[in-house]
């Protein structure tokens, strides 16, 4: 845990020092990414899904990633895509630092609504699948 708090700091007192030698680009380039990000992520509905994991998973890692991609055919076709993010591959992922993502983490974006599904994903991909269906698609309908 002190090593990650050391690393932060460390990025943080970076992007500090880069901002203020370079004033206002650094701000501009993440934000210009975030919102191509956000363009080219979400489907023609506005709603974009995303699960940020680990290289290294477990069972009920890989469950979510696969409940979550069934409950996404099966209810939507191809229109809302599931997006996977390794966080260990991809650390400058702007999506990471937005959502302030530091473990595996599911969520369902439209806009500026984010609804984590993280919890109710963890609780139920392996032992009730049909019950994190459910919560997938009533979520997404509710941002329809």
């Amino acid at each position: 845990m002190k090593k990650i708090f050391a690393l932060l700091s460390f990025i943080f007192a970076l992007g500090l020092l880069n901002a203020s030698t370079q004033p206002g680009k650094q701000e501009t380039k993440v934000s210009s990414t975030l919102e191509n990000l956000n363009q080219s992520s979400q489907d023609s509905l506005g709603v974009a899904v995303y699960y940020f994991h680990a290289t290294r998973r477990c069972v009920t890692c890989e469950a979510i990633e696969a409940v979550t991609r069934e409950a996404l055919a099966s209810y939507y076709g191809n229109t809302i895509p599931l997006q996977t993010i390794n966080r260990d591959e991809e650390k400058d992922h702007p999506l990471i630092a937005k959502h302030k993502v530091a473990g595996q983490t599911l969520l369902i974006i439209k806009g500026d609504e984010v609804v984590n599904l993280t919890n109710t994903a963890f609780l139920n991909a392996r032992t009730n699948p049909e019950k994190l269906k459910a919560k997938i698609k009533s979520s997404i309908d509710e941002l329809l």
